[in-house]
């Protein structure tokens, strides 16, 4: 087919698109119908033209991936999907109903998005996990398109991105950059210059090329030399305007998230878009996938280390030692770090599955996102930092739940145990932000052994899963026999004389023991509960304990007081005829060692022996 006919063919799927755009903003009374018509003739080119994909398999393993970064355009990757015969075009009118999969940004619950995209920022880095997976994981072929806006290229989990793709040689990564020049509320600080962000995308190591998106003789070669693959990712920069096709939207300020008025101002548009056929289908043929292989099989139980009552392990040891053991036994595992590895011991992992490891820098953002992508791909990702620097991942992390990502986080240096590194390398917010993930899992496990069967619960629970693991060596005190399901908790000490109940998890577990040996001399029997699952909580055994026990609780975390343990339990208990007390850490802690630390913060043997003898006689 001559390249005039097929820009022609082309031409009448991109107004294809614009139509059903505006018909579905306007239908829905909201959305951004002009954000979709700058990107319609990219949108066409990608899925008439470019991509390899079984429009009847969205899952296929050897699919091209699309990942649309600028979701609020939602309205127009519905179209696309549509428009390529995945589903009726009356469905589009569906859009932001209830009942409808054609959510305001795209979601999973559309079958063909395999993410959440719309908190801007994200789609590059998500595309960079799909895009390591295919190239050093599966050895396929296929190629991952993410379509961005400009305004997002403000967003440093953007660059981020783009360092670690160029450093990886990702010449299976295509980033198309629609600079249509206006924000949502004003012009982009970059406008119309696109030469600018292409010298940005290339000092980063990109092939870059600049291109009208509006001219698909520009478009098509530069998608066709951006398939060829020469060790670099590539970044068409792509000149467009906001509301393309209609006069009077057409790169104008103020229509950003406006849908045009059913009636005569929607009619007006479509007139000037011009006709479409009712029964329009592109008669260019969608292209099956070059290649492809099964899902890679589990593989055999995995095996702890062995350990011994008694010998002193840190819990960041036994996540690394039991991280390699689960990927000697599934070849799903992979692991990311953010240059901690020494750290938080993901370097056992890399050391045993070097081609399974990747060291994602300095860059949470980036990681969380990139994680999010691998488990596209039926990978389990294992991303490991200090656990304080998951914080400014944190709306990774709320996107990757609300993509129903399959990954995992650990993080380390938890608390103000960690000692003399001081207050900026502490997480003491990590509970909090973890247990307000909707579908997240929460481990906080004591010892080696209950930090290995975290390891391993962790890779067969569904979702995100958080692991907080301590610095600080700490014994041994469960057999290798024990088991630790989410949910779970175990009664270390309990009696029928228990005068109260106190619950601790992670290192207070030691200071709670500490406790109930002093507090036993002196006739004062406690009840000592290890809560290692803090994300679900063992409620039963809490009941019970604070029934068994005169309604008394007291809570022990090297956490805020806010949002962690004790908050965790007053939420089980609520309603039960019980008192819940809380130690925690309050104020902003500083450099010392960790058991000045532990004690000056109230949360030691010696501020729990204090509380029972004044509170729980």
């Amino acid at each position: 087919m001559a390249i005039a006919d097929k820009t022609t063919l082309l031409a009448t799927c991109s107004r294809w698109l614009r139509h059903y755009s505006i018909k579905a903003t306007s239908e829905a009374g909201s959305g951004h119908p002009t954000s979709c018509m700058s990107a319609a003739d990219l949108t066409a080119a990608v899925f008439f033209e470019a991509m390899r994909f079984d429009v009847q398999n969205p899952g296929h393993p050897g699919n091209d991936r699309f990942v649309f970064s600028k979701g609020h355009a939602a309205p127009l990757l519905y179209a696309a999907w549509s428009l390529a015969g995945a589903f009726p075009k009356e469905k589009l009118l569906t859009l932001r109903k209830i009942d409808s999969d054609l959510e305001g940004h795209p979601t999973p619950r559309f079958p063909y998005a395999e993410v959440a995209t719309g908190s801007l920022g994200q789609g590059l880095s998500i595309g960079l996990g799909m895009a390591l997976s295919g190239k050093y994981l599966d050895r396929l072929d296929y190629r991952v398109y993410v379509l961005m806006g400009d305004g997002e290229a403000m967003e440093g989990a953007v660059w981020e991105a783009a360092a670690l793709a160029a450093h990886y040689k990702l010449d299976n990564l295509i980033a198309i950059v629609d600079v249509n020049r206006l924000g949502q509320s004003q012009e982009t600080s970059l406008g119309h210059d696109a030469e600018a962000y292409a010298k940005r995308f290339a000092a980063f190591g990109w092939r870059t090329r600049v291109i009208n998106g509006h001219d698909f003789d520009e478009i098509l070669p530069a998608l066709a030399e951006a398939q060829t693959p020469r060790g670099q990712p590539t970044a068409l920069i792509a000149k467009t305007f906001k509301g393309k096709g209609v006069s009077f939207i057409e790169n104008k300020d103020n229509w950003h998230g406006k849908p045009l008025k059913k009636g005569e101002e929607m009619e007006r548009a479509l007139a000037e878009l011009g006709d479409i056929p009712d029964d329009f289908h592109p008669p260019i043929p969608m292209k099956s996938p070059q290649s492809a292989r099964p899902a890679q099989p589990r593989g055999e139980t995995p095996v702890a280390p062995a350990y011994q009552q008694g010998e002193k392990v840190a819990t960041r040891e036994a996540y690394g030692a039991a991280l390699a053991a689960l990927g000697d036994a599934d070849s799903r595992i992979t692991a990311l770090d953010g240059d901690t590895k020494n750290s938080t011991f993901s370097e056992v992992f890399l050391k045993r599955h070097p081609q399974r490891f990747f060291e994602g820098f300095i860059a949470e953002q980036n990681m969380v996102s990139a994680a999010a992508g691998l488990a596209t791909r039926g990978k389990i990702p294992f991303a490991s930092t200090f656990g304080a620097f998951f914080a400014r991942a944190y709306d990774q992390i709320r996107m990757a739940a609300i993509s129903r990502a399959n990954i995992k986080l650990a993080g380390s240096h938890c608390g103000v145990s960690i000692g003399e590194d001081g207050p900026s390398q502490m997480a003491l917010e990590d509970l909090a932000m973890m247990r307000a993930v909707p579908t997240a899992t929460v481990f906080y496990p004591a010892d080696a052994q209950a930090a290995s069967q975290a390891v391993f619960e962790a890779a067969k629970l569904p979702g995100i899963v958080y692991i907080r693991t301590t610095r600080p060596k700490t014994p041994v005190i469960y057999q290798a026999s024990e088991r630790f399901p989410a949910g779970g908790a175990k009664v270390l000490k309990s009696s029928g004389q228990d005068t109260g109940v106190v619950v601790a998890a992670g290192i207070t577990v030691y200071e709670a023991l500490k406790a109930y040996e002093i507090l036993k001399t002196e006739g004062l029997p406690v009840r000592i509960i290890d809560a290692y699952s803090i994300k679900p909580i063992d409620a039963r055994t809490l009941k019970e304990a604070a029934k068994a026990c005169r309604g008394r609780v007291l809570t022990v975390e090297d956490h805020y007081a806010e949002g962690g343990l004790g908050d965790a339990v007053l939420d089980a208990l609520s309603g039960e005829a019980v008192t819940v007390h809380k130690l925690a850490v309050r104020g902003l802690p500083r450099s010392g060692a960790p058991e000045e630390l532990l004690d000056a913060h109230g949360i030691s043997s010696r501020h729990i022996v204090d509380f029972v003898r004044k509170n729980f006689k």
